[in-house]
């Protein structure tokens, strides 16, 4: 076995959550006076935490980013991921091959809140692999691009970060990864455009690839 232990980011790499948050971001970016495409809220935000950019949203919408409005986002992105999300075409198939190859040493490292990802986890039928070993970035003193969820996940599961793959599909998440020590494979799907392959090398992943059936042997 190449590692010891195989580290997942959610969003983008297990399921497809981007344009549904992005979706709902965006509307309500929209709603605060900050008018932004789909493709310029994905570049902004995508692979971080919302509440991380409050400086950034109130550079441009000049108010003040509320609890309530946060809520309100929260609210309105559970209602949209509880109607609409879907696995990344392949990544249930890939999970379940890891998991018995690695002998259920994985584990689920987000950059995103708990409620969000076990949510996630749940409807797309992922839950099973990853109960007990789900860690979330808002439970930390920082969260991606910091290594801080990733060496949470590696001590938990009492492995060497170095170690430890990681399947990251952002710059913010591969830079987390490579922060921690880890060997980065990089999910680039086609849709993601011919920018993003760079991207994540260039931020320091080892490996890149385009389809998920393609990672348990990538992953040895």
């Amino acid at each position: 076995m190449k590692f010891d232990a195989v580290l997942f980011d959610c969003d983008g790499v297990l399921v497809d959550s981007e344009p549904i948050t992005n979706g709902v971001l965006r509307d309500m970016l929209e709603e605060l006076g900050w008018k932004l495409s789909s493709a310029e809220c994905m570049r902004i935000f995508v692979g971080k935490a919302v509440s991380d950019e409050a400086a950034t949203i109130e550079a441009h919408t000049g108010k003040p980013l509320s609890k309530a409005w946060l809520d309100e986002f929260r609210a309105r992105r559970n209602e949209g991921l509880v109607e609409s999300l879907l696995a990344v075409h392949g990544a249930v198939e890939a999970v379940s091959q890891i998991h018995t190859l690695y002998q259920g040493c994985i584990a689920c490292a987000s950059g995103a809140d708990r409620f969000k990802v076990e949510l996630q986890l749940k409807k797309c039928g992922l839950m099973p692999f990853f109960e007990g070993r789900i860690f979330s970035g808002h439970e930390l003193p920082r969260s991606k691009p910091f290594p801080d969820v990733y060496l949470a996940a590696a001590a938990a599961l009492g492995v060497d970060p170095k170690r430890c793959a990681v399947v990251e599909d952002t710059v913010t998440g591969a830079t987390a990864g490579v922060a921690a020590g880890c060997t980065v494979f990089g999910y680039s799907p086609p849709e993601l455009g011919h920018d993003a392959p760079s991207a994540l090398k260039a931020s320091g992943a080892a490996h890149v690839f385009t389809d998920m059936a393609d990672l348990a042997a990538l992953l040895g």
